[in-house]
């Protein structure tokens, strides 16, 4: 019952919580279903049946606070694994937590292109802005929360905690600055706003000499986003997406793939001029270009055809 009721307030907004639950036995003489709860202090609740399991899963617990982890884990001889082990003890742990909120200054194209991917991936979802034409829930439905009102005043009032995920995608430098001035230094899991390098570092600088700390500055991320080579406003919302995936999971933005597969050329059948018939190396084309090359196949455009020469009389 004790668990029970820790999970619950954990999953109300309270502190956060480590559970352990035994899914497989394996060689072990454990009971599925079996629970521990380890604390971010390192106190535990429970226990999954053996003390040497119990004891490498608290070990275990603040890489997964750090993650926001939850996921299966194998024990193995030389410890807990997340490598798919067959018949070995199964364990899943997760961090058992309130639903992370994403907080959207600005509620333009890339404001409204942040909402859905946000809410797509089971955030709680803020979005504001100052103007009533913007922040409005027909104009983003995705949204949780929609706040109409300036942005200082709005931002001074907003809850901002270690679970809050803010991106700063105003109209203008001067709201992004005002607005990060607003949520430095209360202890977000998230800050970024959006801009080039250097009107972004001007402001950083700006803000500097005004006395804010260095290291609050140093954690705020701008430019934001990984660099996808993003230019639309969707693809600028999935590298702003990316990177806050990228924190929150612990990855290092790396690029996954090691080597390249040679293209094999396909053999295909052509004409040559006298007739005959002959094979040609062709290179997969991507499907633009083959989109491009069929059209490029058709009649021009009725301006482009040449006219005839005039029938003489």
């Amino acid at each position: 019952l004790e668990i029970t009721k820790r999970l619950l307030r954990a999953a109300e907004g309270g502190d956060p919580v480590f559970l352990a639950s035994v899914l497989e036995p394996g060689p072990r003489p454990l009971v599925p279903g079996a629970r521990m709860l380890v604390e971010r202090s390192g106190e535990r609740l429970g226990s999954v049946g053996a003390t040497d399991l119990d004891d490498a899963l608290a070990a275990y617990a603040p890489d997964a606070f750090a993650g926001h982890v939850a996921q299966t884990l194998y024990v193995s001889s030389e410890g807990l694994s997340e490598r798919v082990i067959k018949d070995a003890t199964a364990i899943y742990v997760e961090v058992v937590e309130a639903k992370p909120v994403f907080l959207i200054v600005g509620a333009g194209h890339i404001g409204r292109s942040l909402a859905k991917l946000a809410d797509f991936l089971d955030f709680h979802v803020a979005i504001l802005d100052d103007r009533e034409e913007f922040a409005s829930s027909e104009r983003v439905p995705e949204a949780d929360d929609v706040i109409c009102e300036d942005f200082e005043e709005a931002l001074r009032k907003y809850p901002i905690g270690p679970s809050t995920y803010i991106t700063l995608v105003t109209r203008g430098h001067k709201q992004d600055e005002l607005s990060l001035r607003t949520c430095l230094g209360r202890g977000a899991a998230y800050l970024g706003m959006i801009g080039s390098r250097r009107r972004t570092g001007a402001v950083l600088q700006h803000l500097k000499e005004e006395g804010f700390d260095p290291a609050e500055l140093d954690r705020a991320r701008t430019p934001i986003g990984l660099n996808i080579g993003a230019e639309t406003p969707e693809e600028i919302a999935i590298s702003i997406m990316a990177e806050v995936i990228m924190l929150r999971r612990g990855g290092d933005g790396s690029v996954t793939k090691t080597s390249s597969p040679a293209i094999v050329p396909e053999r295909i059948p052509s004409r040559n001029r006298s007739g005959s018939c002959s094979t040609v190396d062709a290179v997969p084309q991507p499907a633009y270009f083959r989109r491009t090359a069929r059209s490029s196949a058709r009649s021009p455009p009725a301006h482009q055809v040449p006219a005839k020469p005039a029938r003489a009389s």
